[in-house]
C-alpha cells in the first residue's frame, strides 16, 4: 500500500464518482478503478458498493476514510514540520555567552530572534571563551558570543561590535580626579584582569597595550571581568574594561577613558562546518541589529560603540 492510494481512496469517498474523482487527481478513469480495486485485494475488504447509477461507500470504508484522512492530515503536519526546521523556524539553539555580553544588545537580540521564531527553543549558557571552543568543537554548543581575538582554524569568527575600553578606578583613587587617562598613568598601579585560562584574547591584549605604553602592568589577582569590577570596588587595584560595563554602575566604581583610545571587540563564533538553519537565521538577526545599532551610532556619534 502506498500514499497515492489512500489519498486515490479519499478523492472517489469524497466525490462518490469515478469519473469526477479521476479528473480531480489527473488520472484516467480506468487507472483509478483498478488502484481501487487493488487497494481493496490488498486490505481484503470491499470499500466501496458500485453500480451502474451510482457510488457509495460501504460501512467499513466509512471508518476506513475517518481513519485515513486524519493519518494524512498528521502526515501534512509532519512535513510541515520538516520544512520549517529545514528553514530554520524550529527545533533547538544553544548559545555560549560571556557575561559582560548581556551589557552589548545581546538579550534584546535574543528576544527579538525569539519573538520572529516561536517554535524555536533558544538555551543559554554563560561560559567563559577558553571553554566556549571547547564547547563549539564538540557540538555542545551551536554559538559563542566571546571578546576575541579568537583563533582556532575550525572556527567562524565575525565581530559585531567594537567599543572603547576604559579604566576601571576605586572611588576616591587619585586618578579618578582626571576626565582622562593615559595608559603610562597606570604604570605603578596594580592591575586586576581576567585570567588567560577564561580569556586568552581580553588577557592578551590588556598586557599588550600596556606594553605598548611601555610598561608591564603588575598583576595581583585575576578574574572574570564582571569580577574586576567587584574587586576594583574594594581597592585590590585598577581594570581595563570594555566600555559598555559602565552601565553595571557598580558603587565604589569610577570610569575614566583612555587617551590612547584602545578597542576591544565582541565577536561570534561558530563552526566552518555547521549546517543548522536556525543558526543562519539567528546570524542574520545578529547582523541585523548590529547593522542598525551602528547606523544610529553614525547619526548620534554618542557612545563611541560600533555594532550591537
Amino acid at each position: 500500500m502506498e500514499l497515492r492510494h489512500l489519498r486515490y481512496f479519499v478523492a472517489v469517498a469524497e466525490e462518490l464518482h469515478f469519473g469526477r474523482a479521476a479528473a480531480r487527481i489527473y488520472i484516467a478513469q480506468p487507472a483509478l478503478s483498478r488502484q481501487i480495486r487493488s487497494l481493496e485485494d490488498e486490505l481484503e475488504l470491499r470499500l466501496f458498493e458500485r453500480d451502474r447509477r451510482r457510488v457509495t461507500l460501504t460501512p467499513a470504508g466509512g471508518v476506513f476514510l475517518d481513519d485515513v484522512k486524519r493519518l494524512l492530515e498528521q502526515l501534512e503536519r509532519a512535513v510541515e514540520s520538516a520544512r520549517r526546521a529545514a528553514r530554520g523556524e524550529r527545533g533547538t539553539l544553544r548559545i555560549a555567552y560571556v557575561p559582560a555580553v548581556a551589557y552589548t544588545g545581546f538579550s534584546e537580540v535574543v528576544r527579538t530572534f525569539r519573538q520572529r521564531l516561536p517554535d524555536v527553543e533558544v538555551r543559554l549558557q554563560e561560559t567563559h571563551p577558553a571553554r566556549q571552543v571547547q564547547a563549539l568543537l564538540a557540538g555542545r554548543v551551536d554559538i559563542g558570543f566571546a571578546r576575541g581575538p579568537i583563533d582556532e582554524p575550525a572556527l567562524m569568527v565575525e565581530t559585531v561590535m567594537e567599543e572603547p575600553l576604559v579604566v576601571a578606578l576605586p572611588t576616591g583613587h587619585p586618578l579618578s580626579s582626571r576626565r582622562i587617562l593615559k595608559l603610562g598613568m597606570l604604570a605603578r598601579e596594580p592591575f586586576v584582569i581576567q585570567s588567560r585560562s577564561r580569556g586568552p584574547g581580553s588577557h592578551d591584549q590588556i598586557l599588550g597595550i600596556c606594553r605598548a605604553a611601555g610598561f608591564s602592568p603588575r598583576v595581583v589577582q585575576e578574574g572574570s571581568q564582571t569580577e574586576a569590577l567587584s574587586l576594583v570596588a574594594a581597592g585590590v587595584g585598577v581594570a581595563i574594561v570594555p566600555a559598555s560595563l559602565r552601565v553595571i554602575r557598580r558603587s565604589g566604581v569610577v570610569y575614566r577613558p583612555l587617551r590612547e583610545g584602545p578597542m576591544t571587540q565582541l565577536v561570534m563564533v561558530w563552526c566552518k562546518d555547521a549546517g543548522l538553519p536556525m543558526l543562519r537565521e539567528f546570524l542574520d538577526e545578529v547582523r541585523r541589529m548590529a547593522d542598525r545599532r551602528f547606523r544610529a551610532g553614525k547619526r548620534t556619534r554618542g557612545s563611541g560603540a560600533r555594532g550591537l
